[in-house]
């Protein structure tokens, strides 16, 4: 059955850096497109970055532009999320999907704290 599990979350203060990254199973992972949400107390979880298949095109929300990189290794069924300079507002449980057409995958996702 597919599974995503995310890891490389924690606690880290105003301007550091994190790398999330999201080990994919039991589906093809290379012909998936695989995204990062993230979810605030009290707030909707929305989308931070996508990269798609194949080619690897990405997208990002405005918030992080310049910040996150989003990238993928097909051989390690595994796409990453880079974070830099990060900002009390980036504090959320960071969640991975797979998608394809009408199937969505989801990881359990991994919370993320910044500091002040």
């Amino acid at each position: 059955q597919a599974q995503l599990v995310e890891s490389g979350g924690g606690l880290v203060q105003s301007g550091g850096s994190l790398r999330l990254s999201c080990a994919a199973s039991g589906f093809t992972f290379s012909i998936y497109a695989m995204t990062w949400y993230r979810q605030a107390p009290g707030k909707e979880r929305e989308l931070v970055a996508l990269i798609a298949n194949p080619g690897s095109s990405t997208n990002y929300a405005d918030s992080v532009k310049g910040r996150f990189t989003i990238s993928r290794d097909n051989a390690k069924n595994t796409v990453y999320l880079q974070m830099n300079n990060l900002k009390p507002d980036d504090t959320a449980v960071y969640y991975c999907n797979a998608h394809r057409y009408l199937k969505h995958y989801w990881g359990q996702g991994t919370q993320v704290t910044v500091s002040s």
